[in-house]
């Protein structure tokens, strides 16, 4: 606001330090749209970001795909060594995934041991799209089917490192300028995914 001294005018002003708001607003941003575990996209920004991806396929009539990944044996993981190995797995196999996608793709955790990318632009061609999704779901199966080594630290003891084989049953839905919801295509890209199981899982299956 501005004063005036002594015939002069002088500009006043207030500053406040409001770092600590902006981290706290952060804390929550990350809380409402990040998966605690693999700080990953949850299930509510997945939703977001997908809505966006249907929304610029249309828009550059290039198609879009979206890959819905499950673990195949991570069930027995969990049951034989307990949560806290299942949790150390699963931040594994989002590190790994976060290396088998581009920056302007979308990789989130929908629940579980269940992830899905989203892999934007694709190309005009659906023929030359499947080829590219084919490429980023090989890469993805190959690199979630690598051993684990999951090492348990032990407070005053020695650590232990457990090893363990898990792969990976991938579902792929193409989709381009047309009506579908979310929902359909998660849909899509889930009954593939079942269809990879039924066909003797650690394989990729899409959508027809």
């Amino acid at each position: 606001s501005a004063v005036e001294v002594g015939g002069s005018a002088y500009l006043q002003a207030i500053v406040r330090d409001i770092t600590e708001r902006k981290e706290m607003e952060d804390q929550v941003r990350q809380l409402a749209f990040c998966d605690p575990l693999t700080k990953l996209a949850n299930r509510r920004l997945l939703y977001d970001r997908l809505n966006s991806a249907i929304a610029t396929s249309k828009r550059r009539g290039c198609y879009g795909a979206l890959l819905f990944c499950d673990l195949d044996n991570f069930k027995p993981l969990n049951d034989t060594h307990g949560h806290a190995v299942g949790d150390l797995l699963l931040v594994e196999a989002a590190d790994r995934l976060k290396r088998c996608v581009r920056e302007i793709d979308i990789l989130a955790r929908f629940g579980g041991d269940e992830f899905v990318v989203i892999l934007s632009e694709l190309d005009a061609d659906k023929a030359e799209s499947v080829s590219r999704a084919y490429m980023v779901a090989e890469k993805i199966r190959t690199n979630l089917s690598e051993p684990y080594a999951l090492v348990i630290n032990q407070e005053g003891k020695v650590d232990i490192t457990i090893e363990h084989r898990c792969t990976a049953s991938i579902g792929v839905a193409l989709f381009i300028n047309h009506e579908a919801s979310q929902d359909d295509i998660l849909k899509w890209a889930d009954t593939a995914m079942y269809q990879a199981k039924k066909a003797g899982r650690n394989l990729i299956r899409f959508h027809d």
